[in-house]
């Protein structure tokens, strides 16, 4: 049975990001850390599934993941970057399993930015089998081990490479993850839980105020305030799960959120470009609003063409716009019994 509140999170999740890309607001990711939230419940179903299907979870996460990357990388992005002029490169194909960043050149580098999203996903996929036994073995130490290597990263100065720099920085959300999974959340007092959120965000709070980046207290410039902050944030969001009841909004939002993580920003990109060219405004409430209502609008074209994937990746029946009830097959009343005695009467009337 789908837990809806965790429908609920993704969908304000997928939102969420939309709106951040379009507006640029540093304050949404302090109220919302939407990332550190996916990595959760992205580890919470990974738990789920390794509970279920053993190793296999592993592939069918992958069968979920990678096709509608293939749609926009390999079909659309790769071939329109090879037709501008930019040479064939092995590193293109990390665009079909991307363990690190694939090459971009040209409109497609701004555009395809986000992808680190999806490199991250892949490493905690591939790596949640041998994880979650360790978890389950050493629970506290698991989850405090991400926090440790990112403090040490902050504070020795060393350069990681990218991945392990978002291993530790996002690692620490998959575990709760894994914590929520296990019921280890739902088992702590409402007293315990907010006291222990309480104290990572104090300190994450402590540390974005007296390390602003070069966007201000944009979390996505600030690691370590970003982990601790997000860590409270997870704890009361998980910890804490009423009942959501069905809707057909976060059928669809869960049902495309892939796609429309995909897809939304070459859009922002296309309109900003196409708005500056025609000298549109860009910023304030009317270059917000004008561009909000465009971009929703070139989504759903996506959505329509494109959306269908996830239904075949996830094993569903194609769906133009997901959570359609299907309407019952009409069927015919079985005839009522007749009695051998009334084809005689019908016969001696037609006599």
């Amino acid at each position: 049975m789908r837990n809806r509140y965790l429908d609920l999170l993704r969908a304000v999740a997928t939102v969420r990001v939309v709106v951040y890309h379009l507006t640029g607001w540093a304050a949404l990711t302090v109220i919302f850390p939407a990332m550190s939230v996916m990595f959760a419940l992205a580890g919470s179903l990974m738990a789920a599934s390794i509970d279920r299907f053993g190793v296999w979870s592993v592939e069918r996460r992958l069968r979920r993941l990678l096709p509608s990357l293939w749609v926009l990388g390999l079909v659309i992005a790769v071939p329109a970057m090879l037709i501008a002029g930019t040479p064939f490169d092995v590193h293109l194909l990390l665009w079909g399993f991307p363990l690190v960043d694939p090459e971009a050149t040209g409109w497609w580098m701004q555009s395809l930015s986000h992808a680190w999203y999806l490199r991250d996903f892949l490493w905690f996929v591939l790596l949640s089998p041998l994880a979650l036994p360790v978890f389950r073995r050493f629970p506290l130490a698991s989850v405090l081990t991400p926090y440790l290597v990112l403090v040490f990263l902050e504070f020795s100065g060393f350069v990681f490479p990218a991945v392990a720099r978002d291993l530790a920085l996002y690692g620490g959300a998959w575990l709760l993850g894994f914590a929520h999974h296990d019921g280890h959340l739902r088992r702590l007092s409402r007293k315990r839980l907010f006291t222990l959120a309480a104290a990572l965000a104090i300190p994450g709070a402590a540390w974005v105020i007296t390390h602003p980046g070069p966007r201000g207290y944009d979390l996505n410039d600030i690691p370590l305030g970003n982990a601790l902050w997000s860590a409270a944030f997870i704890l009361v969001a998980l910890g804490v799960a009423p009942m959501v009841r069905e809707h057909r909004a976060l059928t669809v939002l869960n049902a495309r959120a892939l796609t429309i993580y995909l897809w939304h920003i070459p859009i922002i990109v296309a309109v900003n470009q196409v708005g500056q060219a025609h000298g549109l405004p860009l910023s304030g409430w009317v270059g917000i609003s004008w561009r909000a209502v465009v971009v929703v609008m070139l989504l759903g074209v996506v959505l329509a063409a494109v959306g269908w994937v996830e239904d075949v990746a996830a094993g569903r029946r194609p769906q133009l716009v997901p959570g359609r009830k299907r309407l019952p097959v009409p069927v015919s009343p079985a005839p009522a019994s007749v009695s051998p005695g009334a084809y005689e009467e019908v016969a001696a009337s037609r006599a």
